[in-house]
Protein backbone atom coordinates (compact mmCIF):
# COMPACT_ATOMS: atom_id res chain seq x y z
CA UNK A 1 0.00 0.00 0.00
CA UNK A 2 1.32 3.45 -0.94
CA UNK A 3 0.37 6.86 0.39
CA UNK A 4 -0.40 8.02 -3.14
CA UNK A 5 -2.98 5.25 -3.49
CA UNK A 6 -4.65 6.38 -0.27
CA UNK A 7 -4.64 10.00 -1.46
CA UNK A 8 -6.34 8.97 -4.70
CA UNK A 9 -8.91 6.95 -2.82
CA UNK A 10 -9.73 9.77 -0.40
CA UNK A 11 -10.04 12.29 -3.24
CA UNK A 12 -12.54 10.08 -5.11
CA UNK A 13 -14.39 9.22 -1.90
CA UNK A 14 -14.85 12.90 -1.08
CA UNK A 15 -15.78 13.99 -4.61
CA UNK A 16 -17.65 10.80 -5.58
CA UNK A 17 -16.54 11.63 -9.10
CA UNK A 18 -13.38 10.45 -10.88
CA UNK A 19 -13.10 13.48 -13.16
CA UNK A 20 -13.30 16.05 -10.35
CA UNK A 21 -10.98 14.00 -8.12
CA UNK A 22 -8.43 13.73 -10.94
CA UNK A 23 -8.48 17.50 -11.46
CA UNK A 24 -8.01 18.03 -7.71
CA UNK A 25 -4.93 15.80 -7.70
CA UNK A 26 -3.61 17.07 -11.02
CA UNK A 27 -3.50 13.65 -12.68
CA UNK A 28 -5.37 11.91 -15.51
CA UNK A 29 -8.60 10.00 -14.71
CA UNK A 30 -7.07 6.84 -16.14
CA UNK A 31 -4.10 7.10 -13.79
CA UNK A 32 -6.45 7.76 -10.87
CA UNK A 33 -8.50 4.68 -11.73
CA UNK A 34 -5.35 2.56 -11.91
CA UNK A 35 -4.27 3.68 -8.42
CA UNK A 36 -7.70 2.74 -7.00
CA UNK A 37 -7.55 -0.69 -8.64
CA UNK A 38 -4.06 -1.30 -7.22
CA UNK A 39 -5.31 -0.40 -3.77
CA UNK A 40 -8.29 -2.69 -4.07
CA UNK A 41 -6.10 -5.54 -5.32
CA UNK A 42 -3.71 -5.05 -2.43
CA UNK A 43 -6.51 -5.02 0.18
CA UNK A 44 -8.43 -7.78 -1.54
CA UNK A 45 -11.76 -5.99 -1.43
CA UNK A 46 -13.97 -3.69 -3.51
CA UNK A 47 -13.90 -0.14 -2.15
CA UNK A 48 -16.22 1.56 -4.64
CA UNK A 49 -19.16 0.78 -6.88
CA UNK A 50 -18.71 2.61 -10.16
CA UNK A 51 -21.11 3.43 -12.96
CA UNK A 52 -20.78 5.83 -15.86
CA UNK A 53 -22.34 8.59 -13.75
CA UNK A 54 -22.07 7.66 -10.09
CA UNK A 55 -19.49 6.48 -7.56
CA UNK A 56 -20.61 4.91 -4.29
CA UNK A 57 -18.45 3.65 -1.44
CA UNK A 58 -18.87 0.08 -0.30
CA UNK A 59 -18.98 -0.76 3.39
CA UNK A 60 -15.23 -1.49 3.31
CA UNK A 61 -14.67 1.76 1.42
CA UNK A 62 -16.54 3.75 4.08
CA UNK A 63 -14.49 2.10 6.81
CA UNK A 64 -11.23 2.69 4.96
CA UNK A 65 -12.02 6.38 4.33
CA UNK A 66 -11.93 7.22 8.03
CA UNK A 67 -8.66 5.38 8.65
CA UNK A 68 -7.06 6.64 5.43
CA UNK A 69 -7.70 10.25 6.48
CA UNK A 70 -5.98 9.58 9.81
CA UNK A 71 -2.97 7.93 8.13
CA UNK A 72 -2.56 10.80 5.63
CA UNK A 73 -2.92 13.41 8.37
CA UNK A 74 -0.16 11.73 10.38
CA UNK A 75 2.08 11.46 7.32
CA UNK A 76 1.53 15.12 6.43
CA UNK A 77 2.21 16.22 10.01
CA UNK A 78 5.42 14.21 10.12
CA UNK A 79 6.57 15.65 6.80
CA UNK A 80 5.86 19.22 7.88
CA UNK A 81 7.64 18.68 11.19
CA UNK A 82 10.85 17.59 9.53
CA UNK A 83 10.68 20.28 6.87
CA UNK A 84 10.15 22.89 9.57
CA UNK A 85 13.10 21.52 11.50
CA UNK A 86 15.28 21.89 8.41
CA UNK A 87 14.21 25.52 8.07
CA UNK A 88 15.11 26.36 11.65
CA UNK A 89 18.58 27.80 12.33
CA UNK A 90 21.05 25.00 13.01
CA UNK A 91 22.35 24.97 16.59
CA UNK A 92 24.91 22.17 16.35
CA UNK A 93 28.22 21.62 14.61
CA UNK A 94 29.84 18.31 13.68
CA UNK A 95 33.58 18.11 14.28
CA UNK A 96 36.04 15.40 13.29
CA UNK A 97 39.48 15.10 14.83
CA UNK A 98 42.49 12.82 14.84
CA UNK A 99 43.33 11.37 18.25
CA UNK A 100 45.96 14.03 18.90
CA UNK A 101 43.54 16.91 18.42
CA UNK A 102 40.70 15.10 20.19
CA UNK A 103 42.80 14.71 23.34
CA UNK A 104 44.80 17.93 23.22
CA UNK A 105 43.15 20.77 21.32
CA UNK A 106 39.44 19.94 21.32
CA UNK A 107 38.85 20.07 25.11
CA UNK A 108 40.39 23.55 25.29
CA UNK A 109 38.52 24.75 22.21
CA UNK A 110 35.14 23.51 23.43
CA UNK A 111 35.73 25.10 26.84
CA UNK A 112 36.19 28.48 25.18
CA UNK A 113 33.26 27.86 22.81
CA UNK A 114 30.91 27.23 25.75
CA UNK A 115 31.99 30.48 27.38
CA UNK A 116 31.20 32.55 24.29
CA UNK A 117 28.43 30.50 22.62
CA UNK A 118 26.76 28.19 25.16
CA UNK A 119 23.86 27.67 22.74
CA UNK A 120 26.03 25.79 20.21
CA UNK A 121 26.15 22.02 20.63
CA UNK A 122 29.06 19.97 19.29
CA UNK A 123 29.20 16.40 18.01
CA UNK A 124 32.72 14.92 17.89
CA UNK A 125 34.01 12.05 15.76
CA UNK A 126 37.51 10.76 16.44
CA UNK A 127 39.06 9.10 13.38
CA UNK A 128 42.22 8.98 11.31
CA UNK A 129 42.69 11.65 8.63
CA UNK A 130 42.04 9.13 5.84
CA UNK A 131 38.52 8.58 7.22
CA UNK A 132 37.74 12.15 8.21
CA UNK A 133 38.31 13.79 4.83
CA UNK A 134 35.66 11.73 2.93
CA UNK A 135 33.13 12.58 5.66
CA UNK A 136 33.99 16.26 5.31
CA UNK A 137 33.59 16.18 1.52
CA UNK A 138 30.26 14.33 1.75
CA UNK A 139 28.88 16.87 4.22
CA UNK A 140 28.71 14.50 7.21
CA UNK A 141 31.21 16.71 9.07
CA UNK A 142 31.48 20.51 9.15
CA UNK A 143 35.05 20.95 10.40
CA UNK A 144 37.96 18.54 10.89
CA UNK A 145 41.34 18.67 12.60
CA UNK A 146 43.88 16.57 10.72
CA UNK A 147 47.40 16.03 9.50
CA UNK A 148 46.79 16.50 5.76
CA UNK A 149 47.95 13.96 3.17
CA UNK A 150 50.32 14.87 0.36
CA UNK A 151 47.43 15.46 -2.05
CA UNK A 152 44.31 17.23 -0.79
CA UNK A 153 41.02 17.63 -2.66
CA UNK A 154 40.68 21.12 -4.15
CA UNK A 155 37.30 21.56 -2.48
CA UNK A 156 38.97 21.57 0.94
CA UNK A 157 40.38 24.66 2.63
CA UNK A 158 43.33 24.02 4.95
CA UNK A 159 44.42 26.20 7.86
CA UNK A 160 47.74 25.35 9.52
CA UNK A 161 47.48 25.72 13.29
CA UNK A 162 50.74 24.64 14.94
CA UNK A 163 53.25 21.83 15.35
CA UNK A 164 52.68 19.51 18.26
CA UNK A 165 55.61 18.71 20.53
CA UNK A 166 57.15 15.27 20.12
CA UNK A 167 58.38 13.35 23.16
CA UNK A 168 59.93 9.94 23.81
CA UNK A 169 57.70 7.38 25.49
CA UNK A 170 59.99 5.12 27.50
CA UNK A 171 59.66 2.42 30.13
CA UNK A 172 60.43 3.70 33.63
CA UNK A 173 62.86 0.77 33.92
CA UNK A 174 64.90 1.87 30.90
CA UNK A 175 68.46 3.13 31.40
CA UNK A 176 67.45 6.57 30.02
CA UNK A 177 64.28 6.89 32.07
CA UNK A 178 65.77 9.43 34.51
CA UNK A 179 66.90 11.89 31.83
CA UNK A 180 65.32 15.36 31.66
CA UNK A 181 65.70 15.31 27.86
CA UNK A 182 67.02 12.88 25.26
CA UNK A 183 68.90 13.51 22.03
CA UNK A 184 68.07 11.36 19.01
CA UNK A 185 71.67 10.10 18.95
CA UNK A 186 71.10 8.50 22.35
CA UNK A 187 68.40 6.32 20.83
CA UNK A 188 70.77 4.62 18.40
CA UNK A 189 70.17 0.86 18.30
CA UNK A 190 67.12 1.22 20.54
CA UNK A 191 64.07 -0.82 19.43
CA UNK A 192 61.27 1.48 18.29
CA UNK A 193 57.52 1.13 18.01
CA UNK A 194 56.42 2.94 14.83
CA UNK A 195 52.99 3.42 13.23
CA UNK A 196 52.30 2.08 9.75
CA UNK A 197 52.82 4.80 7.15
CA UNK A 198 49.58 3.96 5.35
CA UNK A 199 47.47 4.93 8.37
CA UNK A 200 49.69 7.57 10.05
CA UNK A 201 52.10 8.95 7.44
CA UNK A 202 53.13 12.06 9.43
CA UNK A 203 54.01 10.20 12.62
CA UNK A 204 55.80 7.47 10.68
CA UNK A 205 57.81 9.89 8.55
CA UNK A 206 58.71 12.08 11.53
CA UNK A 207 60.32 9.16 13.35
CA UNK A 208 62.19 7.97 10.28
CA UNK A 209 63.37 11.50 9.41
CA UNK A 210 64.68 12.16 12.90
CA UNK A 211 66.97 9.18 12.61
CA UNK A 212 68.07 9.65 9.01
CA UNK A 213 68.92 13.33 9.66
CA UNK A 214 71.13 12.17 12.53
CA UNK A 215 72.79 9.61 10.28
CA UNK A 216 71.21 6.73 12.19
CA UNK A 217 69.31 3.66 11.08
CA UNK A 218 65.90 3.06 12.57
CA UNK A 219 65.52 -0.24 14.35
CA UNK A 220 61.79 -1.01 14.18
CA UNK A 221 60.77 -3.55 16.79
CA UNK A 222 57.01 -3.34 16.30
CA UNK A 223 54.40 -1.63 14.10
CA UNK A 224 51.31 -0.27 15.86
CA UNK A 225 48.85 2.49 14.95
CA UNK A 226 46.77 3.36 18.01
CA UNK A 227 48.43 5.49 20.69
CA UNK A 228 46.96 3.46 23.54
CA UNK A 229 48.44 0.30 22.03
CA UNK A 230 51.81 1.95 21.44
CA UNK A 231 52.07 3.18 25.03
CA UNK A 232 51.10 -0.22 26.42
CA UNK A 233 53.80 -1.83 24.28
CA UNK A 234 56.28 0.67 25.72
CA UNK A 235 55.17 -0.29 29.23
CA UNK A 236 55.79 -3.94 28.29
CA UNK A 237 59.36 -2.94 27.26
CA UNK A 238 58.85 -3.94 23.63
CA UNK A 239 60.53 -0.71 22.60
CA UNK A 240 60.50 3.09 22.73
CA UNK A 241 58.20 5.39 20.78
CA UNK A 242 58.23 8.98 19.60
CA UNK A 243 54.74 10.35 20.19
CA UNK A 244 52.90 13.68 20.52
CA UNK A 245 53.13 15.26 23.94
CA UNK A 246 49.39 14.84 24.59
CA UNK A 247 49.96 11.07 24.79
CA UNK A 248 51.38 11.62 28.28
CA UNK A 249 47.77 12.05 29.43
CA UNK A 250 47.11 8.36 28.81
CA UNK A 251 47.02 6.65 32.19
CA UNK A 252 49.49 3.82 31.62
CA UNK A 253 51.72 2.90 34.55
CA UNK A 254 55.38 2.20 33.97
CA UNK A 255 55.81 4.77 31.18
CA UNK A 256 57.66 8.07 31.23
CA UNK A 257 57.56 10.85 28.62
CA UNK A 258 60.83 12.68 28.04
CA UNK A 259 61.29 15.71 25.76
CA UNK A 260 63.45 15.31 22.67
CA UNK A 261 66.50 17.55 22.61
CA UNK A 262 66.96 19.16 19.15
CA UNK A 263 70.29 19.02 17.37
CA UNK A 264 72.09 22.02 16.00
CA UNK A 265 70.78 21.80 12.44
CA UNK A 266 67.42 20.16 12.88
CA UNK A 267 64.26 20.34 14.90
CA UNK A 268 62.69 17.60 16.98
CA UNK A 269 60.46 16.62 14.06
CA UNK A 270 57.25 17.98 12.63
CA UNK A 271 53.78 17.00 13.84
CA UNK A 272 51.65 19.65 12.11
CA UNK A 273 47.98 20.05 12.98
CA UNK A 274 45.56 21.63 10.51
CA UNK A 275 41.92 22.66 10.54
CA UNK A 276 39.99 21.89 7.34
CA UNK A 277 36.55 22.66 5.92
CA UNK A 278 34.81 22.84 2.55
CA UNK A 279 35.37 25.89 0.38
CA UNK A 280 32.35 27.91 -0.65
CA UNK A 281 30.08 26.52 2.09
CA UNK A 282 28.37 29.22 4.16
CA UNK A 283 28.29 28.05 7.78
CA UNK A 284 28.00 30.67 10.56
CA UNK A 285 28.47 28.07 13.33
CA UNK A 286 31.68 26.78 11.80
CA UNK A 287 32.91 30.33 11.30
CA UNK A 288 32.18 31.12 14.95
CA UNK A 289 34.21 28.12 16.06
CA UNK A 290 37.10 28.97 13.73
CA UNK A 291 37.01 32.53 15.07
CA UNK A 292 37.41 31.29 18.64
CA UNK A 293 40.15 28.93 17.48
CA UNK A 294 42.17 31.77 15.98
CA UNK A 295 41.50 34.06 18.94
CA UNK A 296 43.08 31.58 21.37
CA UNK A 297 45.52 29.90 19.00
CA UNK A 298 48.61 31.18 20.80
CA UNK A 299 47.46 29.60 24.05
CA UNK A 300 46.57 26.32 22.36
CA UNK A 301 49.96 26.28 20.66
CA UNK A 302 51.80 26.71 23.96
CA UNK A 303 50.02 23.67 25.37
CA UNK A 304 50.59 21.49 22.31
Amino acid sequence: MELQQLRCFVAVAQELHFGRAARTLGILPASLGRQIRLLEDFLGTRLMERTTRNVMLTRDGTELLKEAKQVLAQADAMTERFRHRRRLPRTGIRIGAIDSAAAGLIPQLLHDLKLEHPEISVQISEEKTVRLLPKLISGRLDLVFIRPPEIVDRKIKLLRLFNETAVVAISDRHRLADRKSIAVEELEDEPLIVPDRRSRPHSHDMTIKLFTEAGLTVRIAQMADEKQTIVNLVAAEIGLAIVPQWTSRLAVSGVRYIPLRPGRERTTGQLPLYAAWLKGVHDPLRDSLVGILMKHLAVYSENA
